[in-house]
């Protein structure tokens, strides 16, 4: 018999918690970070790499594996589990974001969005039905549902049209998911940053019934301000007893400030899209190996952080392979950025469990604002 998909919350802090996502593929510790392997990989990253990291779970994008390798494909050699050598649970986003965001003539109706490819221009059509099809054929132990991601800003009037499509597509994924044990399908909540329009769409969400709720329509454009003015109240609109997911978030200061506020999941290529362009993040803050400053510096990155690039190499070496253009560079500062934010997940876990995240936040944000902060 399967295993089902349970969460457990085993402690609280305030409005954080702390947690334990039950899969047939493991265990998510919450709150989790989960990296993006867009394509199928974790850019300059082996799947072993990742784990070793502490990650639990990796996300994987229906756009982009539609389009390439395409999700039939994937399916006849086994699974993306399989595909990408990696055994533990994977969530795959949509593909909504990514229509709406990387795509141009797309036309959009009640039935789905039809759009061209940004990589040949070829026509394809995603609609719920096939957004579930096609993470289906993925094999994929989280599934999203497929939404349109209200763009910001927009109108009040705007936004209520769209989170109100969202929540018609929201019901026709449930009906084409089905009954897959073991398999978890989780609705995203819209309504921009109007209160009254999350709680309508937390309401029709709650009644349609999901394992899991994300909060998505932040992180767009908003600023952290109205982001957490959201999350003030949107976390509170969702099922206490189901994982809550924020959507593309974020730096390491959003995400203790929506721990703080009851997120248990979180995503964004920051970590990954910055160890290849040299930004390094550190307990304090930001670092540019670019700089002419680490050129002869013998330290390490960060000398409590125990990954390859801080255990075995200087800030000047990293410097040095950065400015070559060497392709160690980008695997070194992804491992070191990776695991900094796995550790910051970790070290969140174990202030809530033991009471002390107002603690943890307040040196969080001590030791970053007495580090050596640098452009970028």
């Amino acid at each position: 018999m399967t295993e089902p998909f349970r969460f457990d919350i085993t402690a609280r802090d305030g409005k954080a918690r702390t947690g334990v996502i039950t899969t047939p593929r493991g265990e998510i510790r919450t709150p989790a970070f989960m990296p993006v392997g867009t394509a199928g990989t974790v850019k300059a990253m082996m799947p072993e790499s990742v784990r070793a990291t502490g990650a639990d779970i990796i996300l994987g994008n229906t756009y982009h594996l539609m389009l390439r390798p395409g999700a039939e494909r994937v399916a006849r050699l086994g699974g993306l589990h399989r595909f990408i050598n990696w055994e533990r649970p994977i969530l795959t986003d949509s593909g909504g974001f990514q229509v709406m965001s990387l795509t141009d003539l797309r036309k959009l109706t009640e039935e789905g969005v039809t759009f061209r490819s940004h990589l040949d221009g070829s026509r394809h059509h995603l609609s719920p039905e096939r957004s579930m099809e096609i993470q289906r054929l993925l094999g994929s132990d989280i599934v999203m549902a497929f939404d349109e991601c209200t763009p910001f800003p927009a109108t009040r009037e705007e936004a209520a049209r769209s989170m109100r499509l969202s929540m018609r597509w929201a019901r026709r994924s449930r009906e084409a998911f089905g009954d897959r044990p073991g398999h978890a399908l989780f609705g995203i909540q819209q309504g921009s940053v109007h209160e009254d329009l999350r709680a309508e769409s937390a309401a029709a969400l709650r009644e349609i019934g999901f394992d899991g709720y994300a909060i998505g329509g932040l992180a767009v454009g908003e600023g952290q301000e109205a982001m957490f003015g959201v999350l003030d109240y949107a976390p509170g609109q969702l099922p206490d007893d189901r994982p809550r997911y924020l959507m593309g978030v974020g730096k390491p200061d959003d995400i203790v400030g929506a721990v703080e506020r009851g997120i248990d999941m979180f995503d964004c290529v920051l970590p990954t899209r910055s160890g290849r362009t040299g930004q390094a993040f550190t307990r304090m803050g930001a670092i540019a190996i670019k700089n002419a400053r680490h050129a002869e510096d013998p330290r390490p990155l960060d000398p409590e952080c125990a990954c390859p690039a801080c255990t075995r190499f200087s800030r000047a070496y990293l410097h040095h392979v950065h400015r070559a253009g060497e392709i160690i560079g980008a695997m070194l500062l992804t491992w070191h950025n990776l695991q900094y934010y796995q550790d910051l997940m970790a070290g969140l876990r174990e202030a809530i469990a033991e009471g002390g995240l107002a603690a943890f936040a307040a040196a969080f944000h001590a030791r970053r604002e007495e580090g050596d902060l640098e452009p970028v």
